[in-house]
């Protein structure tokens, strides 16, 4: 309880400290920010390595948590905060497929990679490969794939091609978790094995995936995590309305008019992907005989 006590603490201190580095730059940074190699005559020449610090492009602290208690859109719009708060919910259940699909994929092949030594030469390279695609790119490829399945008759809605995207980015880390976890049982404890003559299957079920969730834990908690960040991705690229990552968008449009208020669903990805993850977390707390070891995300 100590050590988490002291966790928690750690933690509101990081953010406590941002905050107050945020504020002590805005207060002592150059209001349009400093530009290196800009010639003269020439707009936008040059590089800037500091930003700008006017109430435009940096809000005040405090001035981010008002506007989340203010109308979303003036009128009789609800606030800001419960608007973010219903589109997270909305990307959150889409990124809970995606993190069920990528987990699923990620399963397969790892125990597919750790039977077949071949297998793990001919797909690991590729799986490593698979994350160098960028998302802004590839989302908007499932979503043709998606919308002509629709077409043909095959029920797709946007957000099933989100949960792809996002599974996309979760599968990774549980399919490398699961390979070096399903490979760390001692030799001695797969002679045991062989000794009472068991086969593939009941030494995997039996001792494999113990040994194998030091390493699934952290790589789970890692894809849930990744799986929020290709959802609010996907839905930035293919326009999917309800979530928090268009309402990201949408917000940022008024940003010169009303700086505030994109910072609300920025905050709402942030606590998002915390969510995911603790909620992923929780399953360690079944298994906690198995976690002795436990590799970090």
């Amino acid at each position: 309880m100590s050590r988490r006590r002291t966790a928690v603490a750690w933690g509101a201190l990081g953010v406590l400290l941002v905050a107050v580095v945020w504020e002590a730059y805005k207060f002592l940074g150059p209001q349009d920010g400093l530009v290196v190699g800009a010639v003269e005559g020439e707009t936008g020449s040059g590089v800037m390595i500091l930003p700008r610090t006017h109430d435009r492009a940096m809000p005040h602290i405090w001035q981010m948590i008002a506007r989340l208690f203010q109308s979303t859109s003036g009128g009789d719009t609800p606030p800001l905060g419960a608007s973010v708060a219903t589109a997270a919910l909305t990307t959150l259940g889409i990124a809970a497929v995606g993190w069920l699909i990528g987990v699923t994929v990620g399963m397969l092949l790892g125990i597919i990679m750790q039977r077949w030594r071949l297998a793990e030469w001919g797909i690991l390279p590729w799986v490593v490969v698979s994350q160098t695609v960028p998302l802004i790119a590839f989302a908007p490829v499932v979503n043709a794939i998606g919308n002509q399945l629709n077409r043909g008759g095959l029920p797709w809605e946007q957000w099933a091609s989100v949960a792809v995207i996002a599974s996309y980015l979760a599968f990774f880390p549980v399919a490398v978790g699961a390979l070096r976890g399903l490979g760390s049982p001692d030799g001695i404890h797969l002679d045991l094995m062989r000794s009472y003559a068991a086969g593939y299957w009941p030494t995997l079920v039996r001792l494999r995936l113990p040994a194998a969730v030091p390493y699934l834990l952290p790589a789970l908690r890692l894809a849930a995590a990744n799986a929020v960040v290709g959802a609010v991705v996907a839905e930035v690229s293919i326009g999917m309305r309800g979530g928090i990552g268009r309402m990201l968008i949408q917000l940022a449009g008024q940003g010169s008019s009303d700086p505030s208020a994109p910072w609300g669903p920025t905050f709402g990805s942030i606590v998002l992907g915390l969510v995911a993850a603790g909620s992923v977390a929780l399953l360690g707390l079944g298994l906690k005989n198995y976690r002795r070891g436990e590799a970090t995300a």
